[in-house]
């Protein structure tokens, strides 16, 4: 809540003009990458001088204050907004909102997995290390305005999500799921940059601002549309939208559990705000065809796909291509009413998934045996509070009142119908209802079910507690007083929208770019 506050301060310090910059003001904007960055080396440092059996906690402790640090650096960037380092990075509401949500979801990921390392035992190092440094690829997605700084971004955060997918060394899901990701992902990730290649020939410029003037300049020339539809490929894998979403649910499965958490959020969020730039600030042409029939397929197929799933993680992960879907709605609106609604769908979806699956992480036990759904049956007999927290997350992904999840929906649906896109509109209503389906079928299962007496259950360590009580206090504010995330979404939605038909040089104000 503490953070929303802040969040909502901040557009008075963007609207404040700068009257003059020192000459370190382009680190400055990027203050929390450095942090992160710092913090991910000084792990991979301390690492061999500590016992591998007791540095779990040493270590998550050490990336915690990381990640606590860069959220503080990040009010502090706040202050500098503008351009840096040649126009490559912009640092706006739109950034800052997106550095504090990826920087928060690994935050509450390295919390879930303290006790999940020792269970699993698990070498922490390159654990933490690499979700410092994937945090800071996410970070950077969010705030780069030139292709190729976002594609390298892109790289840092897939590089180490692809070998954290593979951390449970012990078990072949784990490897398999690795190695999936890593030979999609790059195929996918050479559509994109095949993609950004076809739009410098284009438009003469690989910056975001540069394309939107040349597209508006003239008439659109065919490679442009074949480049939109390029960078969607790959952006489209990256968010697990389908049709390119066949990798999720075996990565999924094989993965840590807090890993895949924090796969489900926060690559997707840095991904979509990536997408948001591209679709309305580059002004992509054909963009509208591409999202709606994205967004249908991975709605309906996201929602048949988890109902037929008997095991929890591959049922979460059809659910999360089902939300990609609903979040790819909303840029099918109008570029206000869409990216505002995007924003909130996004920070409400990070906090009700990344707290399911520190539930579903606690759960498992050591080797993951315990994620088949009839393995809850009886939860909430035998363990009431983590069964109601496991179901307030689900009633949240579900969209029911005073959760976030309601309004995350009931603005994307606002948003479709005022931009008169009624067909897609039903489709979103009817699928929301097919997909309450299987979360009521965990429900059932914990608590209309007699709980198998092998299965055990222990009550959660302080970390994953906090972890899990974050994540439901971010959910209830999100479901009950949405008013302040939203204005600030709208706000940054707004900016974000009317620097496409402002030149350059206008977009925020910028003050003098420092020397180089």
């Amino acid at each position: 809540m503490m953070m929303t506050a802040i969040m909502h301060s901040l557009p008075a310090l963007l609207a404040q003009a700068q009257p003059s910059l020192p000459q370190g003001a382009d680190y400055m904007r990027i203050l929390p990458e450095i942090v992160l960055s710092l913090f991910g080396m000084l792990v991979m440092i301390v690492d061999p001088l500590l016992d591998p059996k007791s540095s779990h906690q040493s270590l998550g402790t050490i990336s915690l204050i990381g990640t606590l640090t860069a959220l503080a650096s990040t009010f502090w960037m706040a202050r500098y907004p503008g351009t840096a380092f040649w126009s490559m990075v912009r640092v706006d509401g739109f950034s800052i909102f997106f550095h504090y949500l990826v920087i928060a979801i690994a935050a509450v990921a390295i919390l879930s997995s303290f006790e999940y390392l020792a269970v699993q035992r698990i070498r922490a190092g390159e654990y933490y290390g690499l979700i410092l440094f994937g945090t800071v690829g996410m970070c950077l997605m969010s705030s780069a305005i030139e292709l190729v700084l976002i594609f390298i971004a892109l790289e840092i955060s897939s590089i180490s999500t692809y070998v954290l997918a593979g951390f449970r060394r012990r078990d072949a899901a784990s490897s398999e799921s690795s190695l999936k990701y890593f030979l999609l992902g790059s195929f996918a990730t050479a559509f994109f940059l095949y993609g950004v290649a076809l739009m410098f020939g284009a438009t003469g410029s690989t910056n975001i601002d540069a394309i939107s003037l040349a597209l508006r300049a003239a008439n659109v020339p065919v490679l442009a549309y074949v480049a939109t539809a390029l960078m969607f490929v790959g952006l489209g894998f990256k968010v697990a939208s389908a049709p390119f979403h066949v990798w999720t649910p075996d990565v999924y499965e094989g993965a840590p559990a807090p890993i895949v958490g924090l796969m489900s959020t926060g690559p997707k969020a840095a991904a979509f705000a990536v997408l948001l730039r591209v679709m309305f600030e580059a002004n992509a042409p054909g963009r509208f065809w591409l999202i709606w029939v994205s967004a249908v397929l991975s709605m309906t197929l996201g929602n048949l796909g988890a109902l037929v799933q008997d095991n929890v993680k591959r049922l979460l992960a059809y659910s999360s291509i089902a939300h990609a879907g609903y979040l790819l709605a909303a840029f099918a609106a109008q570029p206000e009413l869409g990216t505002s609604a995007a924003m909130f769908y996004t920070a409400a979806y990070a906090a009700m998934n990344v707290g399911a699956f520190a539930v579903v992480s606690h759960f498992a036990n050591a080797g993951e045996k315990y994620v088949a759904l009839e393995d809850y049956a009886g939860l909430g007999r035998r363990s009431p509070v983590l069964a109601a927290t496991f179901t307030f997350f689900l009633m949240s992904l579900i969209g029911i009142p005073i959760t976030g999840g309601f309004f995350a929906k009931f603005y994307v649906l606002n948003a479709v119908l005022k931009s008169n896109l009624v067909g897609l509109a039903i489709i979103l209503v009817l699928n929301s209802a097919l997909g309450a389906y299987y979360y009521l079928r965990i429900i059932v299962m914990m608590y209309m079910r007699e709980p198998r007496g092998e299965v055990p259950v222990t009550r959660l360590p302080a970390a994953a507690a906090i972890a899990v009580a974050v994540s439901v206090l971010a959910t209830l504010y999100l479901g009950v007083v949405p008013g302040r995330v939203l204005d600030y979404a709208a706000d940054s939605a707004r900016h974000l929208v009317s620097d496409t038909t402002a030149p350059i040089s206008a977009s925020f104000s910028t003050a003098a770019e420092p020397d180089h």
